[in-house]
């Protein structure tokens, strides 16, 4: 497990974090992702400040006016006809709840299949999805009954040993087999990041999520995109369903709706979904208007002409630093990643994971490089994730990857 050194910080500056003595650590990982405009953005901060000023609270039948704004501006930009939200939530966890609680609802069916490697949060029930067995260990409660976990569409490691000239998309094929054998048939929704996040920055390959659509119509399954990390800019696409043209049926969203670091979460969904009842998902601190402040200043900012355009171009830039690396140091076996979403898979000598490498990387670049960077399934697995703010300049990228260099070549 990676053990970084605890420090007290008191400033953040950018994509900066400065402690007690003055000494500047560069953030190339968003704190936990959920730093989409870095620390401190001027946009946001003086809105917040704002609305702290004004009110804070008030029972969530007040706050509709609000948060009916931040929807209005969040389906301008989702797809497939998706043109209705629900904002009651203040993590992603729970609005992963949230989503499969409509889809057994307006299903009237009752599984939930996800993936292998999968990550949809830490309460039980999410952790019950999730494709992680370690994380349910002790914790008899987040074992869900009517769970159906499948394979990933891990290409690197494909589990059914295909290669990219070879594939006939077996992990597709699997889902249907879990349907008809491993499942109780009674099917409500699949859940499924478009990037798996926690799981090791794992891309499905091109023609995965076409053929994930026409299963779950077939099977009259509705389709989740949990975006709680991919959403709100971070692939250079407001939501990264666009970019993989994935055709959901909902979104969920949280994490970087916050801007910086403020939490918020919200679920989009196709109107015809929009069966829950208030008294069926709602919580203390859903919709308040620090948290809805906060997603409405943020979106202000990604939606400004160009700053999408911008995420893209950089995250160009980052790719092909990171690419050079995976060149230069045979224990990376794949950079693989888009937007300022990426991951270096390292590997031992016989491409096999290297857990041990991953987090001496990421230890090292915290105490000889002061560069804040995250590994993969809570430091048990071996890719080392560099996510920066969506405001992280040229320079910057530059600095992270010199630095993550640095390291790299102390552990080789």
């Amino acid at each position: 497990m990676q053990t970084l050194t605890t420090n007290r910080f008191r400033t953040g500056k950018g994509i900066k974090l400065i402690d007690d003595s003055g000494v500047e650590y560069l953030d190339g990982v968003s704190g936990t992702f959920n730093l989409s405009l870095g620390y401190n953005h001027p946009h946001v901060v003086s809105k917040i400040q704002e609305q702290v000023g004004n009110l804070t609270h008030m029972s969530s039948s007040f706050t509709e006016p609000y948060v009916d704004e931040v929807l209005d501006h969040l389906i301008e930009y989702a797809p497939n006809d998706i043109n209705a939200g629900w904002m009651r939530d203040i993590t992603g966890s729970t609005a992963n709840e949230c989503a499969t609680k409509i889809a057994q609802k307006y299903t009237q069916s009752t599984d939930i299949i996800s993936l292998y490697l999968s990550h949809h949060g830490q309460t039980q029930f999410a952790t019950g999805i999730s494709g992680n067995a370690f994380r349910r260990k002790r914790f008899p409660n987040s074992a869900v009954a009517n769970s159906v976990h499948v394979p990933a569409p891990y290409c690197y490691r494909c589990p059914f040993k295909s290669s990219s000239g070879d594939c006939e998309y077996q992990c597709v094929e699997a889902i249907s087999d879990a349907i008809e054998y491993a499942s109780s048939g009674s099917v409500a929704c699949m859940i499924i990041e478009p990037i798996l996040g926690n799981g090791g920055n794992i891309i499905p390959p091109a023609g995965y999520f076409k053929r994930l659509r026409k299963l779950c119509d077939e099977y009259n399954i509705i389709l989740i995109a949990d975006e709680v990390q991919t959403g709100i800019g971070r692939t250079g696409y407001m939501f990264a369903s666009e970019l993989f043209d994935i055709q959901p049926d909902m979104i969920t969203l949280a994490k970087g709706l916050g801007g910086i670091g403020v939490p918020v979460a919200a679920v989009l969904m196709q109107s015809r979904l929009n069966v829950l009842e208030k008294h069926e998902h709602s919580f203390t601190s859903g919709s308040n208007l620090i948290s809805v402040t906060a997603a409405k200043s943020t979106l202000e900012v990604v939606s400004e002409p160009g700053f999408l355009d911008d995420v893209k171009r950089k995250g160009e830039i980052l790719g092909g630093l990171l690419q050079d690396l995976a060149m230069k140091y045979p224990s990376i076996g794949e950079a693989r990643g888009v937007g300022l979403m990426w991951g270096l898979e390292m590997v031992g000598d016989n491409n096999e994971p290297d857990t041990d490498k991953t987090n001496a990387i990421i230890d090292r670049a915290f105490t000889d490089e002061h560069l804040i960077l995250r590994g993969s399934r809570y430091g048990f697995g071996n890719v080392v994730k560099v996510r920066p703010s969506l405001t992280t300049t040229e320079d910057e990228l530059v600095e992270i990857v010199e630095r993550l260099d640095s390291v790299l070549a102390s552990v080789h």
